[in-house]
């Protein structure tokens, strides 16, 4: 099975990079959409994804792995929801914004520009090292 590529989408007043990196290896809980839980669910240990602060920033900082698979969300008292583990792997080493990603050609087609309200998108492999190159 191959990695897949993901980007999580958090905002900074809530849950930033920098509570991330602090934590340590922690639920990615709250998401509560029935597309990004489906997603959550798709996703598999040590798959990568971005870390996307949203709202004020709007850009991607850093990256995290998924550390363990979806289970229940424990903040969800109805039982539909779920969580994934994931730990910070690195920082990028500059931050790419929404803009840049507008700009870009090849990024055209990102759940980020075309469905911009989801939470938890998945990303081809094309489209990660697209980013990853725009931020060294």
């Amino acid at each position: 099975m191959s990695k897949k590529y993901w980007l999580l989408k958090s905002e900074p007043g809530t849950w930033s990079w920098e509570s991330q990196v602090k934590e340590g290896p922690s639920m990615w809980d709250g998401v509560r959409n029935y597309q990004a839980r489906n997603n959550l669910k798709e996703m598999k240990k040590n798959d990568l994804c971005f870390f996307y602060h949203s709202v004020t920033e709007k850009s991607i900082i850093g990256i995290v792995k998924v550390v363990k698979e979806h289970y229940q969300d424990p903040t969800d008292k109805m039982g539909k929801f779920v969580v994934v583990d994931v730990e910070a792997v690195k920082k990028l080493k500059n931050s790419v914004s929404l803009d840049q990603i507008k700009a870009n050609k090849n990024l055209k087609n990102i759940a980020l520009i075309k469905q911009s309200r989801l939470s938890v998108m998945p990303l081809r492999k094309i489209e990660w090292d697209t980013i990853i190159k725009m931020s060294d």
